[in-house]
């Protein structure tokens, strides 16, 4: 009984790692993508981003609001990057 455990820990273990690490890659892509040349990668960014409350957030938001060009999806990040100040107080 006691090794079951100990691979259903180890197991949880790994699942947690591999979840860490995947979210961290997609970070940096998210990141990437927000100055894509392909609208529909931008929109996807902003999604992701905007479940990252914090200041970093906030400078990246305004430097893509000084970048981007198609004025959907600068109200989309003026949207956000109004909603993560509020948060952030």
């Amino acid at each position: 009984m006691r090794s079951r455990t100990l691979v259903f820990l180890g197991g949880a273990m790994l699942g947690l790692t591999a979840g860490w690490l995947v979210g961290q890659r997609q970070l940096v892509k998210s990141r990437e993508d927000l100055f894509s040349p392909q609208p529909l990668k931008r929109l996807s960014a902003l999604g992701f981003i905007s479940g990252l409350p914090a200041v970093d957030t906030v400078r990246l938001l305004r430097d893509y609001l000084a970048w981007e060009s198609q004025p959907m999806l600068r109200h989309r990040a003026q949207r956000i990057l109004r909603r993560i100040e509020a948060t952030l107080g």
